[in-house]
């Protein structure tokens, strides 16, 4: 098949398209560097000619509340173009519990990032994954004051960007679900834990204090950022993936 990658140059969508490549199917990847711009509807009509599948792995420039309006354009404006092109299967990457964080604005900007794709007019996929162990580290950053790094003990269920990948690729080149395929790492830690395990790994003059007001992850309530019980477990474990 051909599979048209919209953001494919990045973390996960630079591994999506190796992949895909590796499986025998021709991946493509689209990008404001390759003259793709989802705002503006720009190069998307050429990029999704003759495409099977679209994997959209594109992502808000800001965390904020305006991140609704990048992921509301961005989604009426690929949908837009896969109908027109005649695509078959349109795949995005959400996340484990979007719609159990009310309080993130980014969270509900992802919720609706879903809600515009099950709506639209092409078959579809929506693959939710857990926390990257590779964002770990800036989470740490967010909520460092000097030597120290407060985070709350919000359950977390880390996975590795490798085994994101792998999923998506895997969806990318089967039938529309229409549906969602959870997936998440194999543990589970108290965040203000990771952080400790990470530092303990990978010292650098920092400690970490337990501080339930402390990031974003704060706003997440109880168990929301973990894993369903139909999740697919990914098989990286994050002491193994520091290591």
């Amino acid at each position: 098949m051909k599979i048209a990658v919209i953001g494919g140059t990045g973390l996960i969508g630079s591994q999506v398209v190796k992949k895909l490549d590796a499986a025998g199917h021709e991946a493509v990847p689209y990008a404001p560097s390759t003259g793709v711009d989802v705002i503006t509807g720009e190069g998307l009509a050429e990029a999704l000619a003759g495409a099977d599948v679209v994997v959209n792995l594109t992502n808000s420039p800001t965390f904020d509340d305006a991140s609704q309006a990048f992921f509301r354009t961005s989604m009426d404006n690929i949908l837009a173009a896969s109908r027109d092109a005649g695509v078959g299967h349109a795949v995005i990457l959400s996340i484990v519990g979007v719609d159990l964080v009310p309080d993130l604005g980014y969270y509900r900007a992802k919720a609706l990032q879903e809600e515009i794709l099950r709506a639209g007019p092409v078959p579809y996929s929506v693959v939710r994954a857990t926390q990257f162990m590779e964002f770990v580290q800036p989470t740490l950053g967010m909520t460092t004051e000097g030597d120290t790094v407060r985070l709350p003990a919000t359950p977390v269920q880390p996975i590795a960007a490798q085994d994101v990948s792998d999923a998506v690729a895997g969806v990318a080149a089967g039938a529309p679900l229409n549906g969602t395929l959870n997936i998440a790492g194999p543990d589970v830690f108290p965040l203000d834990e990771l952080g400790r395990i990470t530092l303990d790994a990978r010292p650098d003059g920092r400690a970490v204090v337990t501080d339930e007001t402390a990031g974003m992850f704060a706003l997440a309530p109880g168990d929301a950022l973990l894993a369903p019980a139909d999740a697919r477990i990914a098989p990286t474990r994050y002491r193994d993936w520091l290591a």
